[in-house]
């Protein structure tokens, strides 16, 4: 039985992110990390949304996509260098998954669609879009955070917390509330959210 289109560019996508280079321990098991991340992007959407659309669920899937073929390293320090890096991650995702998408017989708005989500495109405004950050932000405090939070100045990490808990959606605050997080971890975002 041939796959459907959504299918042919899960795996498309799915096979893209298995290249990455560097790889996380998953219950003992070397995983490519971006397939890691991709992974609990599409379970985080599954928790946020009871039915999300196929644009929805290709655009969560599709938005960390070869991230590290153009490393934050290559751009300069400080937020104007992170927040241009961002946005060059986001329309190069975007413009690939959009193109997987045609070439899977996907119509032009579908795949534009998809690629505006991924560039985050009407945030606060589009359910799509907001999906997209909502995941990103579960996954980041999920997986990244406690590492992250050991890097960086104190009162800088509170206001990365502030302006990530700012974009987030009532219901992506709900979920975030309830992961389980070091007390010192705990200790940061109850300090963020009470500034």
């Amino acid at each position: 039985m041939p796959l459907t289109p959504f299918d042919q560019v899960m795996a498309a996508l799915d096979a893209l992110h298995a290249r990455d280079p560097r790889h996380v321990s998953v219950e003992g098991e070397s995983v490519p990390k971006e397939l890691w991340h991709a992974g609990r992007m599409s379970v985080w959407l599954e928790k946020l949304h009871e039915h999300p659309d196929e644009r929805m669920r290709l655009a969560v899937r599709g938005q960390h996509l070869q991230r590290w073929e153009v490393p934050r390293s290559e751009y300069p320090e400080g937020r104007v260098g992170y927040l241009t890096w961002r946005r060059d991650q986001g329309q190069r995702a975007g413009a690939t998954t959009a193109a997987l998408m045609r070439e899977a017989g996907y119509d032009e708005a579908d795949a534009e669609a998809v690629a505006r989500m991924i560039r985050k495109q009407g945030l606060g405004r589009e359910a799509g879009s907001q999906a997209v950050e909502d995941c990103a932000c579960l996954v980041f405090l999920e997986g990244y955070f406690a590492d992250f939070s050991r890097q960086i100045d104190h009162d800088h990490l509170i206001r990365i917390v502030q302006m990530t808990w700012k974009k987030m959606s009532p219901r992506a605050h709900e979920l975030a509330l309830a992961l389980p997080m070091t007390d010192a971890a705990r200790s940061l975002v109850e300090e963020a959210l009470a500034g």
